[in-house]
């Protein structure tokens, strides 16, 4: 549980209102939540917590959208060569379509996450190519008509815009890119094609290489639809809201749409009332820039739940990423998102809430 002392003088602001139903009115197509499959990884041990999580994440309007955290990826889709298993991925399409959820499918090619036999073995050109199509082809076809978006391609470029030393780059250089979204043109011409990358949300040399990857598949005939901005920010030192609409727009000119496919704003811990509000003009910041810019059509969190984030595994010492505390109360950022979604719709903004009592402070059930 939390273990923090707030000034009992810093008051909340309260909204009736739910994420995506505000996006809807913002003009947003989603709001959503990733998630994983159930009792695996971070969610592992914490199955008393499953019900209230369940009910949460298939709310239609607080959520609209979600993503497979692990599910789609090479290790678990295809584990040995040509041997293909779709178990994970499948919970969650699953969640997806009972739900009436937009799903957002993650990621064909990755350096990271990927099934042992593709890294340890010495490639020919020839062969690569073939394992590349093949993978695409067999995973796209399985989840064909199920999907919103595919990223394509997934963290393709260093922090300087200069592209990764991943095993499909060494071998194939610039090319695995054009056959990786080729390939998945050909497989299902109907769905959205993005690349993804973190550390996207502001102008800089890693933008400028996003911009170049898009540049480089348009200016080859390759069909890509949008760019997914990570937005993995630090509570303390996320970009400013002028510099990610300034991003957004550097892609919206190649003429692709942009989407928050990984959002969480994590805070070193433990937490106190700065860091929270920090995290709060953090969420505020990034959901304002979507809702600002015309080319945004959605926000996908990375869960919803600090249990079941990725972060404190990643990075000790910090941690409570997300906007539910592990009491299922709400983080204020929540509230700095619906505030973000309202101002675009002229609606009213959270009001305060009554000051909690001390007893309440301490009993951790300071936000509701």
């Amino acid at each position: 549980m939390r273990s923090f002392t707030l000034a009992l003088a810093t008051a909340l602001p309260f909204c009736s209102a739910q994420l995506h139903l505000e996006a809807k009115k913002a003009g947003l197509k989603y709001f959503g939540a990733a998630t994983d499959s159930p009792g695996q990884r971070e969610r592992a041990g914490l199955e008393a917590s499953y019900a209230q999580y369940d009910a949460i994440l298939r709310d239609n309007n607080e959520f609209g959208q979600t993503t497979p955290t692990n599910g789609q990826k090479w290790l678990f889709t295809e584990p040995e060569q040509g041997v293909f298993n779709f178990t994970e991925g499948d919970i969650v399409t699953s969640i997806a379509q009972e739900n009436g959820l937009i799903q957002r499918c993650h990621a064909l090619v990755w350096h990271s996450q990927l099934a042992p036999w593709v890294e340890s073995t010495n490639w020919t050109a020839d062969a690569l190519r073939d394992v590349i199509v093949n993978h695409v082809t067999k995973v796209m076809e399985h989840y064909k008509g199920k999907c919103y978006a595919w990223d394509v391609v997934n963290e393709a470029l260093n922090e300087d815009g200069t592209y990764r030393e991943s095993v499909f780059y060494q071998t194939l250089g610039e090319e695995y890119l054009k056959l990786a979204f080729s390939t998945a043109a050909k497989v299902d011409p109907d769905v959205k094609l993005y690349y993804n990358d973190y550390n996207l949300e502001s102008p800089g040399n890693k933008s400028e290489g996003a911009v170049r990857i898009v540049k480089l598949l348009k200016d080859s005939g390759i069909k890509i639809d949008g760019v997914g901005l990570q937005a993995h920010h630090v509570a303390s030192r996320p970009p400013t809201l002028d510099q990610q609409i300034a991003v957004i727009q550097s892609y919206a000119a190649l003429g692709v749409e942009v989407a928050y496919t990984e959002l969480d704003v994590r805070v070193e811990l433990p937490l106190n009332s700065t860091s929270l509000e920090w995290q709060k003009q953090a969420y505020k910041n990034a959901v304002g820039a979507c809702v600002q810019s015309p080319a945004c059509v959605g926000i996908t969190i990375w869960d919803f739940y600090d249990p079941f984030s990725w972060v404190p595994a990643v990075f000790p010492g910090e941690g409570n990423a997300l906007l539910w505390f592990e009491d299922f109360s709400k983080h204020p950022a929540y509230y700095g998102a619906i505030e973000a979604l309202k101002n675009k719709t002229g609606g009213h903004t959270c009001k305060p809430k009554a000051r909690r009592s001390r007893d309440a402070v301490r009993s951790n059930r300071l936000y509701e």
